[in-house]
This record gives C-alpha cells, sequence and structure tokens, in this order.
C-alpha cells in the first residue's frame, strides 16, 4: 500500500472508530418521551422512590425542588452529586433529556395521580 492510500486507510478506520463512540456513549439511551417518562420512574424512582417520594435519594416533587432552578436541577442529574449515590446520567442521556426531565420533575408531570384503591 502507497503513502496516500495508508493515510486513507488510517483516516476511514478514524472515522468508524468515532462512529462506534458516539453510537456507544448513546446506546441504551431513551429515545421518546414515553421511554424517558419511564426511565425516571424506574431508574430515578430506584432510589427517589416509584412516586418520587423520596427512599435512598431525597423526594423529587415540585414541593420538594421549588427551591432549586431547573438549571440546577438539570446539573445534579448530569453531573451527579459526588459523596453520595447520585451518579452523573450525563454518558447516557443527552442534554436535551436532561433538560426534559428537569422540566417534568419541576412541574410535577411525571408523578401519577394519588389512587383511592391502593
Amino acid at each position: 500500500m502507497n503513502r496516500s492510500g495508508q493515510g486513507l486507510y488510517w483516516q476511514a478506520g478514524l472515522a468508524v472508530a468515532m462512529l462506534m463512540a458516539t453510537a456507544g456513549a448513546t446506546a441504551g439511551a431513551p429515545e421518546t418521551e414515553s421511554e424517558l417518562a419511564n426511565f425516571v420512574i424506574q431508574d430515578c424512582g430506584s432510589c427517589h422512590g416509584l412516586k418520587l417520594k423520596g427512599g435512598l435519594g431525597p423526594p423529587l416533587r415540585p414541593e420538594d425542588i421549588e427551591a432549586l432552578p431547573e438549571a440546577a436541577v438539570a446539573a445534579i442529574i448530569r453531573q451527579g452529586v459526588p459523596g453520595t449515590a447520585m451518579p452523573p446520567w450525563k454518558a447516557l442521556l443527552t442534554e436535551q433529556e436532561i433538560l426534559w426531565i428537569s422540566r417534568q420533575l419541576k412541574s410535577g408531570a411525571l408523578i401519577a395521580p394519588e389512587s383511592d384503591t391502593f
């Protein structure tokens, strides 16, 4: 292989590696709002309670986080909280997903209505 052929080979290999790394960073990430809502209830709910009333982690109901600006909620989701069980989610969630979750938590839109039957 000549020198220019080697350069093209390396460029193609680098492009494939970058595509694979990008795909791996978002593999398994939620893609729709309903998947994101389910993610919050299941993944966040495993620590914060399925009704977001708290558990291992603090409650995430609007009245509990009203003092936090939406940007602060997003920063906590993105970066996690060092020294606690709250991990950073920036490797799994896109910035748009993080902002969507932050808005939903602040508005209470993800909290299922309380049922009188249970």
